[in-house]
Protein backbone atom coordinates (compact mmCIF):
# COMPACT_ATOMS: atom_id res chain seq x y z
CA UNK A 1 0.00 0.00 0.00
CA UNK A 2 1.56 3.44 -0.95
CA UNK A 3 0.77 6.48 0.98
CA UNK A 4 -2.79 7.80 -0.16
CA UNK A 5 -4.90 10.63 -0.31
CA UNK A 6 -8.22 10.58 -0.33
CA UNK A 7 -10.47 13.32 -1.88
CA UNK A 8 -13.79 14.45 -2.86
CA UNK A 9 -14.72 15.37 -6.33
CA UNK A 10 -17.71 17.16 -6.28
CA UNK A 11 -18.76 19.62 -3.20
CA UNK A 12 -18.48 17.19 -0.53
CA UNK A 13 -20.67 14.08 1.03
CA UNK A 14 -19.02 11.57 -2.04
CA UNK A 15 -19.00 8.95 0.32
CA UNK A 16 -15.21 9.36 1.43
CA UNK A 17 -15.38 8.23 5.07
CA UNK A 18 -16.59 4.95 3.73
CA UNK A 19 -13.21 4.93 1.31
CA UNK A 20 -11.08 5.92 3.73
CA UNK A 21 -12.39 3.11 6.11
CA UNK A 22 -12.16 0.43 3.22
CA UNK A 23 -8.69 1.38 2.76
CA UNK A 24 -7.68 1.66 6.55
CA UNK A 25 -7.31 -1.88 7.01
CA UNK A 26 -4.07 -2.14 4.85
CA UNK A 27 -1.95 1.46 6.35
CA UNK A 28 -0.54 2.36 9.59
CA UNK A 29 -1.98 5.66 9.86
CA UNK A 30 -4.91 7.81 8.64
CA UNK A 31 -4.62 11.82 8.95
CA UNK A 32 -7.25 14.52 8.63
CA UNK A 33 -5.29 17.50 6.87
CA UNK A 34 -7.50 20.33 6.67
CA UNK A 35 -11.03 21.62 7.52
CA UNK A 36 -13.25 21.52 11.09
CA UNK A 37 -16.18 19.89 12.19
CA UNK A 38 -17.97 21.49 9.41
CA UNK A 39 -17.88 18.02 7.45
CA UNK A 40 -19.45 14.70 8.35
CA UNK A 41 -18.08 10.99 7.41
CA UNK A 42 -21.11 8.40 7.79
CA UNK A 43 -19.97 4.85 7.66
CA UNK A 44 -21.89 1.87 8.59
CA UNK A 45 -20.01 -0.78 10.71
CA UNK A 46 -20.80 -4.33 11.41
CA UNK A 47 -24.87 -2.88 11.40
CA UNK A 48 -23.82 0.29 13.37
CA UNK A 49 -24.09 3.75 11.90
CA UNK A 50 -20.97 6.21 13.03
CA UNK A 51 -20.86 9.72 11.92
CA UNK A 52 -17.50 11.07 12.68
CA UNK A 53 -16.80 15.17 12.44
CA UNK A 54 -13.41 15.26 13.47
CA UNK A 55 -11.99 11.66 14.63
CA UNK A 56 -10.35 10.65 11.04
CA UNK A 57 -11.94 7.46 9.77
CA UNK A 58 -9.08 4.74 10.59
CA UNK A 59 -10.19 5.03 14.23
CA UNK A 60 -12.92 2.28 13.77
CA UNK A 61 -9.81 -0.47 12.45
CA UNK A 62 -8.00 -1.76 15.17
CA UNK A 63 -4.06 -1.31 15.29
CA UNK A 64 -4.20 2.39 12.77
CA UNK A 65 -2.92 5.22 14.08
CA UNK A 66 -4.82 8.44 13.96
CA UNK A 67 -3.64 12.20 13.21
CA UNK A 68 -5.43 15.46 13.37
CA UNK A 69 -2.96 17.31 11.46
CA UNK A 70 -1.93 21.40 11.99
CA UNK A 71 -4.06 22.17 9.22
CA UNK A 72 -7.48 21.67 10.86
CA UNK A 73 -9.24 23.80 12.91
CA UNK A 74 -10.62 22.04 16.20
CA UNK A 75 -13.57 22.23 17.93
CA UNK A 76 -12.75 20.87 21.59
CA UNK A 77 -16.02 21.23 22.77
CA UNK A 78 -16.81 18.34 19.54
CA UNK A 79 -14.17 16.94 20.20
CA UNK A 80 -15.03 15.42 23.03
CA UNK A 81 -18.40 14.76 22.46
CA UNK A 82 -17.13 12.15 19.46
CA UNK A 83 -14.53 10.59 21.67
CA UNK A 84 -17.15 9.88 24.64
CA UNK A 85 -20.01 8.94 21.90
CA UNK A 86 -17.56 6.09 20.29
CA UNK A 87 -16.62 5.07 24.06
CA UNK A 88 -20.56 4.45 24.73
CA UNK A 89 -20.26 2.43 21.62
CA UNK A 90 -17.78 0.08 22.76
CA UNK A 91 -15.24 1.61 20.89
CA UNK A 92 -12.40 3.23 23.21
CA UNK A 93 -10.06 5.61 21.45
CA UNK A 94 -6.11 4.58 23.31
CA UNK A 95 -3.55 7.17 23.51
CA UNK A 96 -0.86 5.50 21.43
CA UNK A 97 -3.68 5.21 18.35
CA UNK A 98 -4.61 8.95 18.14
CA UNK A 99 -2.68 12.17 18.39
CA UNK A 100 -3.55 15.77 18.07
CA UNK A 101 -1.20 18.34 16.62
CA UNK A 102 -0.14 20.89 18.81
CA UNK A 103 -0.09 23.28 15.81
CA UNK A 104 -3.71 23.23 15.23
CA UNK A 105 -6.10 25.72 15.57
CA UNK A 106 -8.97 26.13 17.78
CA UNK A 107 -12.32 27.23 17.29
CA UNK A 108 -13.22 29.51 20.21
CA UNK A 109 -16.89 30.03 21.32
CA UNK A 110 -16.27 33.96 19.73
CA UNK A 111 -15.77 32.00 16.02
CA UNK A 112 -18.92 30.36 16.24
CA UNK A 113 -21.14 33.48 17.60
CA UNK A 114 -19.46 36.33 14.90
CA UNK A 115 -20.31 32.97 12.13
CA UNK A 116 -23.61 32.54 13.61
CA UNK A 117 -24.59 36.63 13.68
CA UNK A 118 -22.33 37.25 9.50
CA UNK A 119 -21.86 34.65 7.93
CA UNK A 120 -24.19 31.79 7.93
CA UNK A 121 -27.13 34.63 6.31
CA UNK A 122 -24.42 35.26 3.52
CA UNK A 123 -23.26 32.43 2.40
CA UNK A 124 -25.20 29.72 4.05
CA UNK A 125 -22.41 28.54 6.56
CA UNK A 126 -22.96 25.76 8.79
CA UNK A 127 -22.20 28.16 11.77
CA UNK A 128 -19.47 26.10 13.40
CA UNK A 129 -16.86 29.16 13.52
CA UNK A 130 -14.87 27.29 10.58
CA UNK A 131 -14.45 30.31 8.32
CA UNK A 132 -13.97 33.01 11.31
CA UNK A 133 -11.27 30.21 13.19
CA UNK A 134 -8.90 30.32 9.92
CA UNK A 135 -9.50 33.92 9.55
CA UNK A 136 -8.16 34.50 13.05
CA UNK A 137 -5.49 32.10 11.97
CA UNK A 138 -4.01 34.02 8.64
CA UNK A 139 -4.25 37.38 11.00
CA UNK A 140 -1.83 35.06 13.39
CA UNK A 141 -4.22 35.56 16.40
CA UNK A 142 -5.04 32.05 16.54
CA UNK A 143 -4.99 30.01 19.26
CA UNK A 144 -3.75 26.81 18.85
CA UNK A 145 -3.80 23.43 20.77
CA UNK A 146 -0.95 23.86 22.35
CA UNK A 147 -2.08 26.81 24.11
CA UNK A 148 -4.69 24.79 25.88
CA UNK A 149 -2.30 22.71 27.89
CA UNK A 150 -1.39 26.17 29.69
CA UNK A 151 -3.97 28.05 31.61
CA UNK A 152 -1.95 31.44 31.86
CA UNK A 153 -0.75 31.44 28.27
CA UNK A 154 -4.41 30.60 27.34
CA UNK A 155 -5.64 34.10 29.24
CA UNK A 156 -2.68 36.09 27.65
CA UNK A 157 -4.00 35.19 24.36
CA UNK A 158 -7.74 34.98 25.20
CA UNK A 159 -7.59 38.62 26.89
CA UNK A 160 -5.45 40.09 23.82
CA UNK A 161 -8.44 39.10 21.02
CA UNK A 162 -11.60 39.20 22.74
CA UNK A 163 -12.14 42.70 23.59
CA UNK A 164 -12.16 43.08 19.63
CA UNK A 165 -14.29 39.99 19.37
CA UNK A 166 -16.52 41.25 22.09
CA UNK A 167 -16.89 44.93 20.43
CA UNK A 168 -17.76 43.34 16.88
CA UNK A 169 -20.46 41.02 18.61
CA UNK A 170 -21.81 43.94 20.27
CA UNK A 171 -21.50 46.87 18.32
CA UNK A 172 -21.54 45.50 14.66
CA UNK A 173 -24.67 42.74 15.63
CA UNK A 174 -26.26 43.56 19.18
CA UNK A 175 -25.04 40.41 20.53
CA UNK A 176 -24.40 39.59 23.61
CA UNK A 177 -20.92 39.61 24.93
CA UNK A 178 -18.71 36.79 25.71
CA UNK A 179 -17.16 36.10 29.30
CA UNK A 180 -13.00 35.81 29.48
CA UNK A 181 -13.35 33.67 32.39
CA UNK A 182 -15.78 31.50 31.19
CA UNK A 183 -13.89 30.78 28.31
CA UNK A 184 -10.74 30.15 30.10
CA UNK A 185 -12.15 27.72 32.62
CA UNK A 186 -14.08 25.68 30.07
CA UNK A 187 -11.09 25.41 27.61
CA UNK A 188 -8.13 24.65 30.35
CA UNK A 189 -11.14 21.78 31.43
CA UNK A 190 -11.15 20.97 27.47
CA UNK A 191 -7.10 21.16 27.31
CA UNK A 192 -7.14 18.46 30.59
CA UNK A 193 -9.00 16.29 28.90
CA UNK A 194 -7.39 16.20 25.31
CA UNK A 195 -4.23 16.55 26.93
CA UNK A 196 -3.06 13.19 26.82
CA UNK A 197 -3.45 12.87 23.00
CA UNK A 198 -2.02 15.92 21.77
CA UNK A 199 1.68 15.52 20.41
CA UNK A 200 4.44 16.19 17.63
CA UNK A 201 2.31 14.78 15.05
CA UNK A 202 4.98 15.14 12.24
CA UNK A 203 7.37 13.87 14.04
CA UNK A 204 5.24 11.06 14.04
CA UNK A 205 4.31 10.55 10.84
CA UNK A 206 8.11 10.97 9.68
CA UNK A 207 8.74 8.45 11.93
CA UNK A 208 6.44 6.01 10.76
CA UNK A 209 7.48 7.40 7.12
CA UNK A 210 10.76 6.46 8.06
CA UNK A 211 10.26 2.64 8.94
CA UNK A 212 8.42 2.42 5.47
CA UNK A 213 4.94 2.53 6.85
CA UNK A 214 1.80 3.18 5.10
CA UNK A 215 -0.16 6.40 5.39
CA UNK A 216 -3.40 7.55 4.08
CA UNK A 217 -3.97 11.48 4.12
CA UNK A 218 -8.38 11.99 4.70
CA UNK A 219 -9.46 15.13 3.08
CA UNK A 220 -12.69 16.80 4.17
CA UNK A 221 -15.79 18.62 1.42
CA UNK A 222 -14.89 18.53 -2.09
CA UNK A 223 -12.82 19.91 -4.57
CA UNK A 224 -15.26 22.54 -5.23
CA UNK A 225 -15.61 23.75 -1.99
CA UNK A 226 -11.68 24.54 -2.31
CA UNK A 227 -10.79 28.23 -1.51
CA UNK A 228 -8.73 28.65 -4.63
CA UNK A 229 -10.21 26.24 -6.93
CA UNK A 230 -14.01 26.01 -5.82
CA UNK A 231 -17.04 27.73 -6.91
CA UNK A 232 -16.22 31.11 -4.79
CA UNK A 233 -17.30 32.42 -2.94
CA UNK A 234 -19.54 29.86 -2.11
CA UNK A 235 -16.93 28.05 -0.84
CA UNK A 236 -15.12 26.62 2.59
CA UNK A 237 -12.31 28.38 4.50
CA UNK A 238 -9.48 26.03 3.42
CA UNK A 239 -7.90 24.03 0.36
CA UNK A 240 -9.58 20.66 -0.22
CA UNK A 241 -7.55 19.54 -2.46
CA UNK A 242 -4.82 16.87 -2.77
CA UNK A 243 -1.61 19.27 -2.93
CA UNK A 244 -3.21 20.11 0.96
CA UNK A 245 -2.51 16.92 2.24
CA UNK A 246 1.28 17.46 2.68
CA UNK A 247 1.27 21.58 4.22
CA UNK A 248 -1.80 20.29 6.39
CA UNK A 249 -0.11 17.55 8.05
CA UNK A 250 3.60 18.61 7.71
CA UNK A 251 4.91 16.16 5.31
CA UNK A 252 6.89 16.38 1.88
CA UNK A 253 4.57 16.06 -0.90
CA UNK A 254 7.15 13.22 -2.41
CA UNK A 255 6.22 11.63 0.35
CA UNK A 256 2.50 10.96 -1.52
CA UNK A 257 2.22 8.42 -4.16
CA UNK A 258 -1.28 7.82 -5.15
CA UNK A 259 -4.74 10.50 -5.27
CA UNK A 260 -7.81 8.64 -4.82
CA UNK A 261 -10.71 10.82 -6.39
CA UNK A 262 -14.25 9.95 -4.95
CA UNK A 263 -17.37 10.94 -7.11
CA UNK A 264 -20.90 10.34 -6.36
CA UNK A 265 -22.48 8.27 -9.38
CA UNK A 266 -24.50 11.53 -9.49
CA UNK A 267 -24.02 14.63 -8.06
CA UNK A 268 -25.24 16.75 -4.63
CA UNK A 269 -24.87 19.88 -3.00
CA UNK A 270 -25.34 21.52 0.61
CA UNK A 271 -26.34 24.86 0.51
CA UNK A 272 -26.09 28.29 -1.93
CA UNK A 273 -23.78 27.87 -5.03
CA UNK A 274 -23.83 26.94 -8.90
CA UNK A 275 -25.06 23.79 -9.59
CA UNK A 276 -25.15 23.15 -13.55
CA UNK A 277 -26.97 19.64 -13.24
CA UNK A 278 -28.74 20.25 -10.49
CA UNK A 279 -32.65 18.56 -10.82
CA UNK A 280 -35.15 20.91 -9.70
CA UNK A 281 -37.66 18.45 -10.30
CA UNK A 282 -39.39 15.20 -9.48
CA UNK A 283 -36.49 13.01 -10.22
CA UNK A 284 -34.45 15.01 -7.78
CA UNK A 285 -36.53 14.55 -4.98
CA UNK A 286 -36.51 10.85 -5.63
CA UNK A 287 -32.43 10.87 -5.80
CA UNK A 288 -32.74 12.89 -2.65
CA UNK A 289 -35.41 10.19 -1.30
CA UNK A 290 -33.16 6.97 -2.42
CA UNK A 291 -30.16 8.37 -1.68
CA UNK A 292 -31.15 9.55 2.01
CA UNK A 293 -29.34 12.87 0.91
CA UNK A 294 -29.38 14.82 3.99
CA UNK A 295 -26.28 16.85 5.55
CA UNK A 296 -24.35 14.82 8.05
CA UNK A 297 -23.90 17.60 9.98
CA UNK A 298 -26.41 19.62 9.09
CA UNK A 299 -29.15 17.79 8.60
CA UNK A 300 -29.91 19.91 5.53
CA UNK A 301 -31.40 18.36 2.13
CA UNK A 302 -29.12 18.42 0.07
CA UNK A 303 -29.41 19.20 -3.75
CA UNK A 304 -29.55 16.50 -5.96
CA UNK A 305 -28.42 16.17 -10.01
CA UNK A 306 -26.87 14.29 -12.45
CA UNK A 307 -23.13 13.61 -13.08
CA UNK A 308 -21.26 16.25 -14.49
CA UNK A 309 -17.95 14.88 -16.53
CA UNK A 310 -16.76 18.36 -17.39
CA UNK A 311 -16.52 18.87 -13.61
CA UNK A 312 -15.27 15.62 -12.52
CA UNK A 313 -12.62 16.07 -15.36
CA UNK A 314 -11.59 19.59 -13.92
CA UNK A 315 -11.13 17.92 -10.00
CA UNK A 316 -8.87 15.26 -11.27
CA UNK A 317 -6.78 17.34 -13.23
CA UNK A 318 -6.74 19.81 -9.94
CA UNK A 319 -6.02 17.02 -7.83
CA UNK A 320 -3.87 14.79 -9.71
CA UNK A 321 -6.02 11.78 -9.16
CA UNK A 322 -4.18 8.66 -10.20
CA UNK A 323 -7.62 6.32 -9.12
CA UNK A 324 -10.98 6.82 -9.65
CA UNK A 325 -13.49 5.43 -6.78
CA UNK A 326 -18.01 5.90 -7.29
CA UNK A 327 -20.32 6.11 -4.64
CA UNK A 328 -24.21 5.04 -4.30
CA UNK A 329 -24.44 3.22 -7.57
CA UNK A 330 -26.96 1.45 -6.01
CA UNK A 331 -29.35 4.77 -5.66
CA UNK A 332 -29.64 4.74 -9.43
CA UNK A 333 -31.29 1.38 -9.39
CA UNK A 334 -35.05 1.45 -10.90
CA UNK A 335 -34.18 4.36 -13.35
CA UNK A 336 -35.07 4.01 -16.96
CA UNK A 337 -32.88 6.31 -18.32
CA UNK A 338 -30.09 9.05 -16.38
CA UNK A 339 -29.32 11.77 -18.30
CA UNK A 340 -25.32 12.33 -17.78
CA UNK A 341 -23.91 15.82 -18.46
CA UNK A 342 -20.83 15.46 -21.69
CA UNK A 343 -20.19 19.02 -22.12
CA UNK A 344 -21.01 22.56 -21.46
CA UNK A 345 -22.42 24.58 -24.08
CA UNK A 346 -20.31 26.52 -26.41
CA UNK A 347 -17.18 26.04 -23.83
CA UNK A 348 -14.31 23.40 -24.61
CA UNK A 349 -12.14 24.68 -21.22
CA UNK A 350 -13.43 24.91 -18.03
CA UNK A 351 -15.45 28.06 -17.16
CA UNK A 352 -13.93 30.20 -13.72
CA UNK A 353 -17.94 31.09 -13.35
CA UNK A 354 -20.68 28.05 -13.74
CA UNK A 355 -23.61 29.89 -12.66
CA UNK A 356 -24.33 30.35 -16.22
CA UNK A 357 -23.54 27.29 -17.86
CA UNK A 358 -25.96 25.00 -19.79
CA UNK A 359 -25.05 21.25 -19.76
CA UNK A 360 -25.22 19.00 -22.75
CA UNK A 361 -27.06 15.61 -21.77
CA UNK A 362 -26.62 12.42 -22.98
CA UNK A 363 -29.32 9.84 -21.80
CA UNK A 364 -27.45 6.42 -20.41
CA UNK A 365 -30.46 3.30 -20.50
CA UNK A 366 -30.95 2.95 -16.82
CA UNK A 367 -31.28 -1.06 -14.71
CA UNK A 368 -34.19 -2.31 -12.39
CA UNK A 369 -32.13 -5.00 -10.56
CA UNK A 370 -30.94 -4.51 -7.14
CA UNK A 371 -27.23 -4.19 -7.03
CA UNK A 372 -26.53 -4.23 -3.14
CA UNK A 373 -25.25 -7.83 -3.10
CA UNK A 374 -22.80 -7.92 -5.95
CA UNK A 375 -19.37 -8.62 -5.02
CA UNK A 376 -17.36 -8.16 -8.47
CA UNK A 377 -18.33 -6.11 -11.45
CA UNK A 378 -18.75 -8.80 -13.95
CA UNK A 379 -22.32 -9.18 -11.64
CA UNK A 380 -23.82 -6.11 -11.79
CA UNK A 381 -26.43 -5.82 -14.66
CA UNK A 382 -25.15 -4.88 -17.57
CA UNK A 383 -26.26 -1.43 -18.64
CA UNK A 384 -24.72 -0.48 -15.14
CA UNK A 385 -21.42 -1.62 -16.26
CA UNK A 386 -22.01 0.22 -19.80
CA UNK A 387 -22.42 3.70 -17.51
CA UNK A 388 -19.34 2.88 -15.48
CA UNK A 389 -17.64 2.46 -18.55
CA UNK A 390 -19.26 5.47 -20.27
CA UNK A 391 -18.23 7.62 -17.16
CA UNK A 392 -14.68 6.58 -17.06
CA UNK A 393 -14.50 7.69 -20.74
CA UNK A 394 -15.89 10.89 -20.00
CA UNK A 395 -13.36 11.73 -17.59
CA UNK A 396 -9.97 9.80 -18.59
CA UNK A 397 -9.87 7.35 -16.12
CA UNK A 398 -11.31 4.06 -15.01
CA UNK A 399 -13.60 3.57 -12.54
CA UNK A 400 -11.72 1.20 -9.72
CA UNK A 401 -13.32 1.13 -6.96
CA UNK A 402 -17.39 1.36 -6.80
CA UNK A 403 -19.60 1.31 -3.49
CA UNK A 404 -23.07 -0.61 -4.06
CA UNK A 405 -24.42 0.44 -0.70
CA UNK A 406 -23.75 1.84 2.65
CA UNK A 407 -21.82 -0.95 4.26
CA UNK A 408 -18.18 -1.47 4.71
CA UNK A 409 -18.87 -4.68 2.61
CA UNK A 410 -20.67 -3.59 -0.16
CA UNK A 411 -17.89 -2.24 -2.29
CA UNK A 412 -16.77 -3.94 -5.32
CA UNK A 413 -13.02 -3.33 -6.56
CA UNK A 414 -10.32 -4.01 -8.42
CA UNK A 415 -6.67 -2.72 -8.96
CA UNK A 416 -3.91 -3.23 -7.59
CA UNK A 417 -4.24 -0.27 -4.80
CA UNK A 418 -7.67 -2.13 -3.93
CA UNK A 419 -7.45 -5.53 -4.48
CA UNK A 420 -9.66 -6.91 -7.32
CA UNK A 421 -13.21 -8.86 -6.24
Amino acid sequence: MPNVVVVGLQWGDEGKGKIVDVLSKNVDAVVRFQGGNNAGHTLVVDGQKIVLHLLPSGVLRDGCINVIGNGVVIDPRVLVHEIEQLEQKGRVISRDRFVISRDAHVIMPYHQTLDHLREKARLGTTGRGIGPAYEDKVSRRGIRVADLLDREQLAQKVAAVLPDKNRMIVEWYNGEPIDADAIIDEYAHLGDRLGGFVGDSVDLLHTILEKNGEVLFEGAQGTFLDLDHGTYPYVTSSNTVAGNAAAGSGVGPTAIHEVVGISKAYCTRVGRGPFPTEANDAAGEELRRLGSEFGATTGRPRRCGWFDAPLLRHAIRVNGVTRLALTKLDVLSGLETIPVCVAYEGMDGFPSNLDSVKPIYEHLPGWSEDITECQTFAELPLPCRDYIARLSELVGIDVELASVGPQREATITRGDLFGSR
